[in-house]
């Protein structure tokens, strides 16, 4: 009888693993990149060197690069309301001659010695900026904090799926924690920060663009 139920519970795992083998393999099959923060890069250590400012950094893959479009961009919010343009920076390319491209993306901000601070976007096909922002959207009081909103981990993007990066934020007194994945959460930073930024990316197949 113990035998018996060993055996039954020995195919009752083996189904489960047989499940659970299929359903992620079909989720693989449905992304199109795949991300993941590259924290203490060697462009954010001289970063830190310099004391240029502060660097979000990240390895990039893109499955179907010949069939695809990327789009990376800022959004950038003061007291709780958008600034214009929504897309304060942004930075698109696709379509490659290779199916299989590799490469680092990311933000940055240059404080320069005129306190002005100078926004730039970088990809494996180009970049945007280093230029300043025409508003007074940077505050000289407060504190400020910038974090990446994602882990070492790859995390593995969909088609039209839109993902948050990384966040740079400023307040006059204190930074809450917040969840970076979260749109309830994400609008609550929004509004009691002084000054949001959020760097984001959105990948497109061919057939959705």
């Amino acid at each position: 009888m113990v035998k018996r139920y060993g055996i039954v519970l020995m195919l009752i795992l083996a189904v489960i693993i047989f499940i659970s083998i299929g359903c992620n393999s079909v989720n693989s099959h449905n992304k199109v990149a795949y991300i993941s923060a590259n924290d203490n890069s060697e462009y954010e250590n001289t970063f830190k060197e310099l004391n240029l400012g502060f660097l979000l950094d990240y390895n990039f893959k893109l499955l179907n690069a010949d069939n695809s479009w990327v789009s990376i961009w800022l959004e950038a919010y003061s007291n709780g309301k958008p600034i214009e343009p929504f897309h304060l920076m942004e930075l698109s390319y696709g379509l490659s001659p290779k199916q299989v491209e590799e490469g680092p993306i990311g933000f940055g901000i240059i404080d320069s010695n005129n306190k002005e601070k100078l926004l730039f976007l970088y990809s494996p096909y180009g970049k945007v900026g280093p230029h300043s922002i025409e508003r007074d959207l940077f505050v000289e009081s407060g504190i400020n904090m910038w974090d990446y909103a994602i882990g070492s981990g790859k995390i593995g993007l969909e088609s039209g799926q839109e993902l948050v990066l990384g966040v740079y934020r400023q307040a006059e007194e204190s930074l809450r924690t917040y969840d970076y994945q979260n749109l309830d959460s994400i609008n609550q930073m929004i509004n009691e920060d002084t000054t949001v930024i959020l760097l984001k990316i959105r990948v497109d197949e061919k057939s959705e663009l």
